[in-house]
């Protein structure tokens, strides 16, 4: 879940470094630190706290050095000091090294280190890596060259258990950056005369367009000039070069005081690129990298849809879009406890991850155990040759673009927009649901963007409420049926950015125990998109009335008097995909609640965007 920068070229590194971590503070902001190479040793420069706490040490200014990796912490192993603020070095000062995962086993090495005369600085698990590779380094007789650093590196990971994404450099080879990963991202960017790393495209992006995507136990040794990647046995090989077509200013403010607000404001767009051309009225619906026939669905006896947080609501609602279109049994796992719980998995089992970054552990995890259980597994991710994508039988992307902001916006109802048009693929495929009824729902789909915008129109009304709601502790949320799916994901975005405790409950569960909860002046907050529903919702809202609760409610219906407190009305759409409007005002609500409170929006407390660590 930490951001790490590299760079390699004829630029001063420190400026690289310090513009890829101010655009990796999502990944963590514990701490941060940088390594340099500078007049033939290593200097380094790290501080508790943000990355505008490290440009201000002084003398940071002064480095000149043209190599050099950085560092931004989520804290693991250690509480966040600058003691254990990484790039970490060994004893000799000879190896520094940038860590983005977890070394399980760190004690044992740590032990083994201490008994062959290491001493340790910090309380991380990522110390023992250069003291590892100096161990290595300086146990081995042959020649003193390149390739006894690159042997040292190897034989160092392969003492590590767990995760790691590494980036290590010498002053003993000053012309050269080496990397290796296993089970968190690292990519490399080519440019001219210099080359580039990051744990995330995005935070090299302004450099370059141009991207090898590192593979699990690939290392690779970069010069300024050229790149040579080297297999788990340290043979050479060729790698393919992937152009990455996001533009760099998507992954700026654009005059947003925040990114996730401007993420918010981007959903319109996010829907129109992720529908893209995979249907139009009266065509059948098109999805050109998956090979699944008619033969094969007809033999599928179940679906599991397995991810984590966000990604898994989307998953929720998606349950809904299949089960009720191709009429296949679906399962929505969280990824962590999906491979605890045994999981019946055969061949006749369609596994479907969804992960925004396509780096998440969990769902990594799950994925492999799927596979090796004989199913066929099929990526949704937002992130072109991320882990994910790469290990899955089958991918397909959302187009939402860089999402900054931690608390996820844009790639949630892209992902529910994917789904339902993969549960309507199915369905043609199938012939399990009338051509007529999917045309009315591809109707609706393409006319998304628009009401979305209608609904971003209204966010003066959201404002004030938040404004008359923001010092509460606790707030509930109710919905049935896809409407308790948005009220899932409504309460995360509440706790997840305004540190206000929240529940939510399908709202038919309420007399069954929450409504114990209830008391004068809390607020509920009630969805209402389903026509065959409103009855019976508003029947459980009044419940919360009489026990004195301010209502707030969101809904594309026409409801009577029910002295509701507030109403956010929406645009009428299907109910398969009424939760990418209906989630938007709760979005905005969250938003405003949080600037009210003063806090930092994009970077919660204790959150990480990418979260690769089980």
């Amino acid at each position: 879940m930490c951001g790490i920068v590299g760079y390699i070229g004829t630029q001063k590194a420190k400026e690289v470094l310090i513009n890829g971590l101010l655009s990796l503070e999502y990944r963590g902001y514990d701490s941060a630190g940088i390594a340099v190479l500078e007049n033939n040793k290593i200097e380094v420069m790290k501080e508790k706290g943000r990355v505008s706490n490290l440009e201000n040490i002084p003398g940071i200014n002064n480095l000149s050095g043209t190599v050099g990796i950085a560092h931004k912490r989520w804290a693991t192993h250690g509480r966040p000091s600058k003691e254990n603020a990484h790039p970490h070095m060994d004893n000799s000062k000879n190896f520094a090294v940038v860590h983005n995962g977890i070394i399980e086993n760190y004690s044992e090495l740590r032990e083994f280190l201490t008994n062959n005369g290491y001493h340790f600085l910090s309380q991380t698990d990522t110390e023992v890596v250069p003291n590892l590779i100096h161990y290595y380094f300086n146990n081995d007789k042959s020649d003193n060259t390149l390739n006894k650093f690159l042997r040292a590196v190897k034989n160092a990971v392969s003492d590590l258990k767990g995760s790691y994404a590494l980036e290590i450099i010498t002053p003993l080879y000053p012309e050269t950056l080496v990397v290796v990963r296993k089970d968190s991202p690292l990519v490399i960017g080519k440019g001219h005369n210099e080359n580039f790393v990051a744990s995330d495209i995005p935070a090299i992006l302004r450099y370059t367009k141009d991207f090898y995507l590192l593979d699990d136990n690939e290392f690779a040794v970069i010069y300024k000039d050229k790149i040579n990647f080297y297999d788990v046995n340290l043979n050479i090989h060729n790698k393919e070069i992937k152009n990455i077509e996001w533009d760099a200013s998507s992954s700026e403010k654009d005059g947003y005081e925040d990114y996730m607000l401007k993420e918010i404001f981007e959903q319109p767009t996010a829907i129109r690129e992720t529908i893209g051309s995979r249907f139009r009225l009266g065509e059948k619906c098109s999805f050109d990298d998956i090979d699944i026939s008619a033969d094969y669905l007809k033999n599928v006896h179940k679906i599991y849809i397995v991810a984590c947080g966000t990604a898994m609501h989307a998953g929720l609602v998606g349950k809904n879009v299949i089960e009720k279109l191709c009429r296949i049994p679906v399962e929505v796992d969280i990824a962590s406890e999906y491979r605890y719980r045994n999981p019946i998995i055969d061949e006749n089992t369609l596994c479907i991850f969804v992960s925004q970054s396509g780096e998440t552990a969990d769902t990594l995890a799950a994925l492999r155990l799927s596979k090796s259980h004989g199913a066929r597994t099929l990526a949704i991710s937002n992130v072109i040759g991320s882990s994910i994508t790469r290990e899955a039988d089958y991918t397909i992307y959302t187009h939402a673009g860089p999402e900054i902001a931690v608390a996820s916006t844009k790639a949630y109802t892209s992902q529910v927009c994917l789904i339902a048009i993969l549960g309507m693929y199915f369905a043609e495929i199938l012939g399990s649901y009338p051509q007529e009824k999917i045309e009315k729902l591809k109707a609706d789909i393409l006319d998304l963007p628009s009401k979305i915008e209608a609904v971003l129109e209204n966010n003066e009304k959201i404002k004030e409420f938040a404004d008359k709601v923001y010092t509460e502790k606790d707030m509930f949320f109710l919905g049935r049926g896809t409407d308790y799916n948005v009220a899932l994901e409504g309460s995360l975005k509440l706790k997840e950015i305004s540190y206000i405790h929240s529940e939510a409950y399908a709202a038919g569960e309420l007399k069954h125990g929450p409504i114990a909860l209830i008391e004068n002046g809390v607020t509920v907050i009630g969805i209402i998109t389903n026509k065959d529903l409103v009855e019976k919702s508003i029947s459980n809202i009044q419940e919360v009335i009489t026990r004195g609760a301010k209502t707030l409610i969101i809904t594309n219906q026409v409801l009577p008097n029910n002295n509701f407190n507030h109403v956010i009305n929406i645009p009428e759409t299907s109910e398969l995909v009424s939760p990418i409007l209906s989630v938007i005002p709760l979005q905005l609500l969250s938003y405003y609640i949080s600037k009210n409170k003063g806090l930092d929006v994009d970077k919660p407390r204790n959150l990480a965007k990418s979260v690769t660590v089980e």
